[in-house]
């Protein structure tokens, strides 16, 4: 019975937006056209990596990540869930709770999951179940820390154990319309000497390092990345550093976020964030 609630659960969500009024609209910006889902997954045949950049409180968005999760994978079996949400130092607990050896209880405790995991916990299940690798990309906290207070320089007075953890240093730290997006978002904010800024491109790092680590051991894979969509919108970010380290790789990019002209959307005012762009009904509760 403790393995029916969890299908249900995730099952449920996604059946009331399909059978109900729409909650999304998802639109296609080589084509110029919305699309359904299933034309979202036929489009994806050429794309080794595709950048899911959500918005962490959009519970349309939560239910849509399962739904191309799940699907992605019964087009293309060869699929691994990389996540901003997990670290990188907490990749064998990850491995641990896949395979079976400990539990849920754990592994949420150990591997720091976020205060809302239950907005990934399907996603997590749907991969346990079909022996799915999962990879917990992002920096840990506590060097994210460590830079915000010293900078990134401070990364490379670190022991080697702990730099088995980190990207290959030193970190470039991006400039233009990153640097420019990053500024106008913070406001009026204190930079702290640009420390926060560094930290920023610290997390992207990290991603794209950890992604470009699982590839070269497991070729030919197609990988699903969740992150914050500021990290991959326009392609910046870690969708950047990722394009930078591998340079054939293919990549696509979707933006996903609720918008107040859901009703009427003017598609060519966001047309620059992706490949593909998900609005979302603004009407619709937030998880958090």
């Amino acid at each position: 019975m403790k393995l029916l609630l969890p299908i249900f659960c995730i099952c449920l969500p996604f059946l009331a937006i399909a059978q109900t009024s729409p909650q999304y609209k998802i639109y296609d910006v080589k084509n110029e056209k919305t699309i359904s889902i299933d034309e979202l997954i036929k489009d994806l045949d050429k794309t080794d990596v595709l950048f899911f950049g959500e918005e962490h409180n959009d519970s349309v968005g939560h239910v849509l990540e399962m739904e191309i999760f799940k699907q992605m994978h019964n087009a293309y079996p060869k699929l691994a869930l990389s996540m901003e949400m997990f670290h990188t130092d907490v990749q064998p607990v990850i491995n641990e709770y896949l395979d079976g050896y400990i539990s849920e209880k754990n592994f949420t405790k150990e591997a720091r999951a976020w205060n809302n995991y239950k907005d990934y916990r399907p996603l997590i299940e749907y991969a346990k179940t079909n022996k799915i690798n999962v990879i917990g990309a992002n920096g840990a906290a506590r060097y994210s820390n460590m830079v915000s207070k010293a900078g990134l320089d401070a990364l490379n007075t670190l022991p080697k154990e702990s730099k088995s953890f980190l990207p290959p240093l030193p970190i470039d730290t991006a400039t233009g319309r990153y640097y420019d997006k990053f500024i106008k978002e913070l406001g009026s904010h204190n930079m702290g000497g640009m420390k926060i800024y560094q930290t920023q491109n610290f997390w992207d790092a990290a991603m794209s390092w950890s992604i470009v680590k699982y590839l070269k051991k497991n070729k030919n894979t197609k990988i699903l990345q969740l992150n914050g969509r500021f990290h991959s919108d326009e392609k910046l970010g870690t969708l950047a550093k990722l394009t930078n380290s591998l340079k054939k790789l293919n990549i696509s990019n979707l933006s996903c976020f609720p918008s107040t002209d859901f009703d009427a959307p003017d598609w060519q005012k966001y047309k620059h964030l992706g490949d593909y762009i998900i609005i979302t009904d603004p009407g619709v509760k937030k998880t958090f």
